[in-house]
C-alpha cells in the first residue's frame, strides 16, 4: 500500500478511504475529503477571519523558514567566541564576512559573503530544554504546556497551531494550491511526531502540506511521515497516467451524478485533481524545469533542492513555506541534523554546514536576481542552541542563548541585533525570545499583532504575544 498521501495522524485512524485507483491516497481520510474539509473551515473562518491591513510594515508577501532540527550551536555558527577558552570556542576558526567587525563560523563562507542582507540575532532565550517543547515555542510563538518539564509532546487538538498553520487561516490561497507547505519532512523524534508541528486547535484542514522533492540526496538517519499530510505521487505513477484514472473515474462517476451527494462529491475530486494534474501545479513542483546551472548552485542534495522548490512554491503563491534542513527523526542523535551531542564539530563541518550554506546562499541570491528577495521574508530558525562548554565531542541542549537570522521581506541587512556575553551563555544585551521573533514575523508579513484566530470552538485566540525586533 502506497502512503502517498496520509492526513494528520490526529484524525481517526479507523477510516479508511483512498483516492480509488489514482495513485495517491490519504490514510484517515482521501483526498477528496481533505478539500472538503478545509471548505468547511474556510466558510467558518470567513466568518471570523480580520481584514490584513496597516498592521505591520508589510513588505513580505512571503516567507520562507530554514529550520533546522535539533539545535543549532550559535557559538560554531552564527556567534563565534575566539577570545573564550579552547573548552568554549571549540575547534572552528571565526571568518570576516561583508561587514566589517561581524564574524561567523568558518564553514559558513558563503552566508559570510551575504552578510549585508542578513540580520543576525544573538540574544534569544527562554527556558525548555526539550525538543519538541522548545520547537513548539519558536514556531508557534506560544509558549508550551510545562516548559520546564524536559520531555516533548505528541500533537493534541489543544496546541497551539504552527505558524504556517496560522497563515493558512489568515491568508486563503487560490483553488487547488496549499496555504502552508513543509518540505521534505515532518518534524519526528524518537519516532513520534511533535506537537508545534501541526495545525493544532485550528483543526486538521489548516495543517501544512509536506512535500518531498524527487531530487536530492537524502540526509542520513531516519526520516519518517508517521500519518503527516504527505504529497509525493506513487513511484509508478506519473500525472499524465494519474490524470487518465482520474478522467476514467470521472466518467464513471458520471453515471450516478444525479444524487446529490455525488455531486458534491465530485466537486472535491475535482480540486483533489488539481493538486495532483494540474499543469501549472505540476510545473511548480517539477524541479527539472530548472536550468541544471541553477540546481548545481543550490546544491544536488536534499536541503538544496527544498530550498529551490521553496522560491517556486513563492512565485505560485504560497504564503509559508518550511524547510527542514536536516533528517526528520532525531533518532536518539544519530542522522544528518543539528542534535550534536556527538561529533559536534567532524557532523558540522562535513553534512550539516556546507549543505546549508551553500543553499540559503544560492536562495538568497536567486531571490533577489528574480526581484523576490524584498517581498520574500527569510528565516533561519532552530528550537535552541547547544551549550558553551564541550561535553566529550560534542555540546548539549542549550535555551538559554542562542542566535537567529532574518533576510529580505524589508529586514535591513549587514546588522547583528542584541549580543551574548563572552561565553554565548546569556544574552548582555536586548534579549528575545521566540514571541519576538514570531512577531517580528507576521509585521514583517503586514499581519495586525492584535489579531485574534478562531479556535474550532468558535473562541478567539490572540495571535501574538511578544513584540517585533527593530530589524526593519
Amino acid at each position: 500500500m502506497n502512503r502517498s498521501l496520509l492526513l494528520h495522524g490526529m484524525l481517526p485512524w479507523t477510516r479508511r478511504r483512498w483516492l480509488g485507483g489514482c495513485g495517491v491516497g490519504l490514510l484517515g481520510l482521501s483526498l477528496p475529503d481533505y478539500f472538503a474539509l478545509r471548505s468547511q473551515a474556510t466558510e467558518r473562518a470567513g466568518r471570523h477571519r480580520p481584514p490584513l491591513e496597516n498592521g505591520g510594515f508589510g513588505r513580505a508577501r512571503a516567507c520562507i523558514v530554514l529550520y533546522c532540527w535539533g539545535g543549532v550551536s550559535h557559538l560554531d555558527t552564527w556567534d563565534p567566541k575566539p577570545q573564550a577558552p579552547a573548552e568554549v570556542r571549540g575547534e572552528f576558526r571565526p571568518i570576516a564576512t561583508a561587514v566589517p567587525g561581524v564574524h561567523l563560523g568558518e564553514h559558513m563562507p558563503r552566508l559570510a559573503r551575504q552578510m549585508r542582507r542578513l540580520a543576525v540575532v544573538r540574544s534569544v532565550h527562554h527556558h525548555c530544554t526539550a525538543h519538541g517543547k522548545s520547537m513548539y515555542w519558536n514556531r508557534t510563538g506560544h509558549a508550551p504546556p510545562q516548559p520546564e518539564v524536559a520531555a516533548n509532546l505528541p500533537p493534541s487538538l489543544n496546541d497551539w497551531p504552527t505558524l504556517g498553520a496560522q497563515l493558512t487561516w489568515l491568508r486563503p490561497t487560490k483553488r487547488g494550491l496549499p496555504g502552508a507547505v513543509q518540505l521534505p519532512y515532518p518534524l519526528v523524534d524518537n519516532g513520534t511526531l511533535q506537537a508545534g508541528d501541526t495545525a493544532g486547535w485550528l483543526g486538521s484542514a489548516y495543517a501544512p502540506l509536506v512535500i518531498h522533492p524527487k531530487r536530492g540526496k537524502p540526509y542520513g538517519g531516519v526520516s519518517r511521515d508517521l500519518g503527516s499530510l504527505v504529497f509525493r505521487l506513487a513511484d509508478d505513477v506519473d500525472a499524465v497516467r494519474l490524470k487518465a484514472r482520474y478522467d476514467l473515474r470521472r466518467r464513471l462517476d458520471h453515471l450516478t451524478a444525479a444524487q446529490a451527494r455525488v455531486r458534491s462529491w465530485t466537486r472535491f475530486q475535482e480540486q483533489a485533481a488539481d493538486l495532483l494534474t494540474n499543469p501549472q501545479i505540476q510545473r511548480t513542483l517539477d524541479l527539472d524545469q530548472e536550468p541544471p546551472s541553477l540546481r548545481d548552485r543550490y546544491g544536488e542534495h536534499l536541503c538544496g533542492q527544498s530550498l529551490l522548490l521553496a522560491r517556486r512554491l513563492v512565485e505560485a503563491g504560497v504564503p509559508l513555506i518550511t524547510v527542514v534542513c536536516a533528517a526528520g527523526d532525531l533518532n536518539g542523535s544519530v542522522g544528518d541534523h543539528w542534535d550534536t551531542h556527538g561529533d559536534n564539530f567532524p557532523r558540522l563541518k562535513n553534512a550539516l554546514l556546507p549543505p546549508l550554506d551553500q543553499g540559503a546562499s544560492a536562495l538568497l541570491d536567486d531571490l533577489a536576481d528574480r526581484g523576490l528577495l524584498d517581498t520574500t521574508l527569510v528565516v533561519w530558525l532552530t528550537e535552541f542552541g547547544r551549550t558553551p562548554r564541550i561535553l566529550g565531542t560534542g555540546r548539549d541542549h542549550y535555551p538559554f542563548c542562542y542566535s537567529v537570522a532574518f533576510a529580505g521581506g524589508g529586514i535591513r541587512g549587514g546588522q547583528v541585533y542584541g549580543r551574548s556575553d563572552s561565553q554565548g551563555a546569556r544574552p548582555l544585551d536586548f534579549p528575545c525570545g521566540p514571541g519576538d521573533l514570531h512577531a517580528t514575523i507576521l509585521h514583517a508579513l503586514g499581519v495586525p499583532l492584535d489579531t485574534t484566530l478562531t479556535d474550532m470552538q468558535g473562541r478567539p485566540q490572540a495571535l501574538c504575544d511578544g513584540k517585533p525586533l527593530p530589524l526593519c
